[in-house]
């Protein structure tokens, strides 16, 4: 090949959009790959800064400090199912079926309770622990990162 055909199929090939293409003969071989920009997209909320508390703005309630600082204990207590890949989060193997696993659901070692979708391969998502699923916490088709808590489970 000379020069002018070997920038014609790179041409080519850049319009058709292709990342990676490798030729092979006899008389040569030619690799061609192109970098593509990847967006990633994150479920995680954004953290939330709360305003500095002016001066003259009165302090919370001893109660209702006490019932904040007793919920943050009791969720001490759950433990978490987290991902163990990145990909996305799906609840039921179709979107016509029921979860596998919901609010106030007991499960058991080794139940299945969601789907991750990575690379286009499914992957059931097995529970580690035996308890009352608590709350769910990431929403249905929803990309998720590697240790990304899913749910909390109440092993009591």
């Amino acid at each position: 090949m000379n020069p002018k055909e070997i920038k014609n199929m790179i041409d080519f090939i850049a319009k058709t959009g292709l990342a990676e293409v490798n030729i092979e003969t006899e008389a040569f071989k030619i690799e061609v790959k192109r970098e593509t920009e990847q967006k990633v997209v994150s479920a995680a909320p954004a953290p939330f800064a709360a305003p500095a508390p002016s001066p003259a703005a009165p302090t919370p309630a001893p109660e209702v400090a006490k019932a904040e600082q007793k919920a943050s204990d009791s969720s001490g207590n759950y433990i978490e199912v987290k991902s163990p890949m990145i990909g996305t989060f799906y609840r039921a193997p179709k979107p016509e079926d029921p979860p596998f696993a919901g609010v106030g659901d007991t499960i058991e070692a080794g139940d299945k309770v969601c789907i991750i979708e990575a690379m286009k391969l499914f992957n059931e998502i097995e529970s580690e622990v035996s308890g009352k699923i608590v709350k769910v916490l990431v929403e249905n088709a929803s990309p998720v990162e590697y240790d990304q808590p899913l749910f909390l489970i109440d092993p009591a």
